[in-house]
């Protein structure tokens, strides 16, 4: 079974997925090794990790061969954040199957206007795109994908941008009329009240999509119950767990002005060769060093 086809299956089959975000090769591979089933592109920590606000700064192109890094080396699906397209519905025709050769299984596109701005920013520009024009952009990243199984995730942001759930409704409903395998509903409230009252009310075929930041008291039991939701996302957790540690190894060594103790904590130099392939290296050198 390839990639895509397990990311489909699952879907098709009511499991809930669960991806936890990467923003280079060696986080993707440890969420891996951690048992997730996929693993999130996510554009906010591949921002955060080139200290850049999460506001398309970096480049398509950046963000393309990141997707491709992370794909090289891990053999479970990786969902791309493609924030709003890198423009309009052409854009997207011409991205999309970019993603899709660079070994992503799925993309993640939002209805906010380019350049966006980080939805959990407090005061942030949360402007969205016309209904229609959203529609030509979800189905334009449809018409451009190879493989059926490909999966297209329609992110609304109408509750982050404070027009309500009506409105959260009606935009969910026509995405998943132009195309979209599953619909994307976030929050940036404290409680998951909002995005419960949203997923009640949904009566669409596909199924959503959560990434509960804002949220964390919603566990997976919770998720599953729901019975309206194929995949959970975590969105951050590995950016933020490596600066967490980083910053307190960092201030322990300067506090003590020396590596001894600390050192004593860390993963041991031989982890990280491993991490890195070195078994699968030792391989090709017996195999073809003369």
């Amino acid at each position: 079974m390839t990639k895509n086809e397990f990311l489909r299956e699952t879907l098709n089959q009511g499991r809930l997925f669960t991806a936890m975000a990467a923003h280079n090769p060696l986080s993707a591979k440890l969420a891996e090794q951690a048992g997730f089933d996929g693993i999130w592109g996510s554009g906010f920590e591949l921002a955060a990790s080139y200290a850049v606000p999460d506001a398309n700064i970096l480049s398509f192109g950046t963000h393309l061969e990141m997707m491709r890094a992370i794909a090289s080396v891990t053999s479970i699906p990786l969902i791309a954040d493609i924030d709003t397209g890198f423009g309009n519905a052409v854009n997207v025709r011409y991205v999309v199957p970019q993603y899709e050769a660079a070994g992503a299984s799925a993309i993640v596109m939002e209805d906010k206007t380019f350049p966006k701005d980080t939805s959990l920013r407090a005061e942030g520009r949360q402007e969205l795109v016309r209904i229609e024009e959203f529609q030509g952009k979800v189905a334009a990243a449809v018409a451009g994908r190879h493989d059926p199984d490909f999966v297209i995730i329609a992110r609304t942001e109408a509750l982050i941008a404070g027009q309500g759930q009506d409105e959260a409704l009606r935009r969910a409903a026509a995405y998943e009329e132009a195309g979209a395998d599953a619909i994307l509903i976030h929050s940036k409230q404290k409680t998951p009240d909002e995005v419960l009252a949203f997923i009640n009310a949904w009566n669409g075929r596909v199924p959503l999509v959560l990434v509960p930041t804002a949220y964390p008291e919603l566990t997976e039991s919770d998720i599953k119950a729901l019975r309206k939701v194929g995949i959970v996302i975590y969105g951050n957790h590995a950016i933020r767990a490596a600066v967490g540690a980083m910053q307190t190894v960092f201030a322990k060594i300067r506090r003590e002005e020396g590596i001894r103790e600390v050192d004593k904590t860390l993963p041991s130099v031989q982890e990280i060769i491993s991490l890195q392939g070195d078994a699968h290296m030792g391989d090709i050198e017996a195999k073809f060093l003369r």
